[in-house]
């Protein structure tokens, strides 16, 4: 039987240009060196408070039900779906990529009826079309991707979340991609329960997924009769961790929280609204150097693009899945091809946190020439 050699590991440096995980923070990498600490002690609670502290200000909410899901982003997805949906009730999904196609998956799972309103990979909807299905459907809880990772396109929540609001329905939204990268406004937006992840917008090590509940969530929270299907996702449960008297559910992991810890200070010290700045300058930058070398994007209204992951075409003749690999294999880039009914079709390019610079960015359309 073979044993582990006894070396330290020599993990390959790489360039994280793909939708996630994202480049980490230097100063989140050294956090996670920090000594290991109880998870009763009173300096992790200190640090569980300072990062509640700043997701709220991330996610524009004021909610005190804001904290950290023990998962990766597609946990947090089912966590708020498998607390907020109850069997029986109408769900409904505004589906136009991969991962609202899991959220409508889950919803499904969970013994409701789910309805959809579809549209083409990469466009959004629009307040009309929002308003008419919310009318003829009347669901108890609508759902949208605000940063739709599959295909490139930003939705914003004005458009769904007013006819939400006016039925009287709970509003789930898949942040996961526009985190801590660009506009999120929980609160301006209506949204009732919001989730992401840390490893792309937010540019530290995946394992962690912010939650944010509003009141109005919390309350019907409180007020479900039957026990959610999940015990290690039910949020009630894992809500009276992170609150006094602090009642035990799970088990987290400290350097996953220095890390998130220090990630949020470098982007309290830039600025939020600075670092959205940022990634938007840089992302007009990548694609007008991209439309040189005669990549398309798909998104075609630039308004509906996310800032930090663009999504292109490639020219004719260029086979994506070789453009990658000698990417990889020249410069150590990494870039990720479509999902789903994208996939060979398109390439996915994030521009994120420690990236999102025009050194990088040019570095990146430097490499992609060369590889062309």
């Amino acid at each position: 039987m073979a044993t582990l050699a006894a070396e330290r590991i020599a993990a390959p440096k790489r360039l994280l240009y793909g939708p996630g995980p994202s480049m980490v923070e230097p100063r989140a990498y050294e956090a996670m060196a920090q000594p290991v600490v109880g998870i009763f002690d009173p300096y992790f609670f200190h640090i569980v408070e300072e990062i509640r502290t700043g997701l709220r200000e991330a996610f524009g909410t004021t909610n005190p039900l804001t904290f950290t899901v023990p998962a990766g982003g597609s946990g947090a997805m089912e966590a708020a779906i498998a607390n907020f949906v109850l069997p029986g009730s109408k769900f409904a999904v505004f589906a136009a990529g991969h991962f609202a196609d899991r959220m409508a998956i889950m919803g499904r799972r969970q013994r409701a009826e789910v309805v959809r309103l579809d549209k083409p990979w990469g466009q959004i909807f629009t307040a009309a079309e929002a308003t008419k299905f919310i009318g003829r459907e009347r669901p108890d809880v609508v759902a949208f991707v605000q940063a739709e990772t599959s295909t490139g396109a930003y939705q914003p929540g004005k458009a769904i979340t007013t006819a939400a609001r006016e039925m009287g329905a709970l509003v789930i939204a898949d942040c996961v991609t526009s985190l801590g990268a660009m506009p999120v406004e929980l609160d301006a937006n209506g949204i009732d329960v919001a989730f992401s992840c840390t490893q792309k917008g937010l540019s530290c090590p995946a394992g962690l997924a912010p939650i944010s509940i509003s009141p109005r969530a919390a309350e019907r929270l409180a007020q479900r009769a039957e026990e959610p299907s999940t015990w290690y996702l039910d949020l009630k449960l894992m809500a009276a961790y992170f609150d006094p008297p602090h009642t035990y559910q799970h088990t987290p992991s400290p350097p996953l929280y220095y890390a998130l810890r220090q990630g949020l200070a470098a982007i309290a010290e830039e600025g939020l609204t600075e670092r959205w700045k940022r990634h938007f300058r840089m992302s007009q930058r990548l694609i007008a150097g991209l439309e040189n070398l005669g990549f398309r994007p798909l998104v075609e209204n630039p308004d509906d693009r996310i800032w930090h992951l663009t999504t292109v075409v490639p020219p004719r003749g260029v086979d994506e899945a070789q453009l990658r690999r000698e990417l990889s294999e020249k410069y150590s880039i990494e870039i990720s091809g479509g999902l789903g009914q994208l996939g060979g079709k398109i390439l996915r390019i994030g521009t994120m946190g420690p990236l999102a610079t025009a050194e990088n960015v040019d570095g990146l359309l430097e490499a992609i020439a060369a590889c062309m």
